[in-house]
């Protein structure tokens, strides 16, 4: 995301000011406790943000991407409640919340920005919380790829095949899953022909069933559906075969 400002104004070129600092996979942006000074805009690679409880359990919250805000949870209590992680290398924006509440009196436009970008989490966080009510353990991690198709798509990428920067027990841990679930759900859609899964290489080949999924069928269905394929398939191929014997 773009730290907007009008043009032909001295805050037109104001993302310059905003200081760009580089993490490392792995190093962390923020931790629990740490005093809220600054929020974090996302301008380049992938993160998490977790809580994490008394016993060291992880659980995670959200996989913030490109123009995504990092943060948030320290405006109310002015300490982070959560931590932040970079998943890759990243590029991140600082904005100092007193320098951007400055900013806000005089170029509203800014403030509107900032808001439009809390709004949007918010509702990406009530998404989460029904889908985590309404849906099949096979309908969550579908959404899940639909969602990072979607977000990818909006971010100028490959909708249709991309890289999970985040391990399956993340993604459970998000959707609310266990680790063997994930997997096994994934081996599934790429068992019936919905998606391609080549260790962390994620591919689409059907989009609006993943869309629509509510439950796989299961197993035993999965494997007479193929065989039957296989049958029907075998049999067309022994009828080309006979009709172009007949035709020599």
């Amino acid at each position: 995301m773009r730290i907007p400002a009008p043009n032909n104004t001295p805050v037109a070129n104001e993302e310059v000011l905003f200081q760009h600092v580089q993490f490392k996979t792995g190093q962390r942006i923020h931790t629990i406790g740490q005093p809220f000074e600054m929020l974090y805009v996302v301008n380049s690679g992938f993160l998490k943000t977790v809580m994490i409880d008394e016993l060291g359990n992880e659980q995670v919250l959200s996989f913030p991407m490109k123009s995504d805000l990092l943060g948030v949870d320290g405006i109310h209590s002015k300490f982070h409640t959560s931590e932040a992680v970079a998943l890759s290398d990243c590029d991140l924006i600082l904005v100092p919340f007193k320098k951007l509440t400055a900013l806000g009196k005089t170029y509203p436009e800014l403030e509107h920005a900032m808001y439009g970008v809390m709004s949007r989490e918010l509702v990406r966080e009530q998404a989460m919380i029904c889908m985590l009510g309404t849906l099949s353990a096979e309908g969550r991690v579908a959404r899940f790829l639909v969602s990072l198709s979607d977000r990818f798509s909006q971010m100028g990428y490959s909708h249709r095949i991309f890289n999970l920067r985040m391990t399956r027990h993340e993604i459970g841990s998000y959707i609310g899953l266990t680790l063997e679930t994930v997997s096994r759900t994934l081996s599934a859609l790429h068992e019936i022909g919905w998606i391609s899964v080549d260790q962390k290489t994620i591919e689409i080949k059907d989009l609006n069933a993943l869309r629509n999924l509510r439950r796989l069928p299961t197993a035993k269905a999965r494997k007479e559906k193929k065989t039957a394929a296989a049958v029907a398939a075998a049999m067309s191929r022994q009828q080309q075969n006979a009709g172009q014997a007949a035709s020599l």
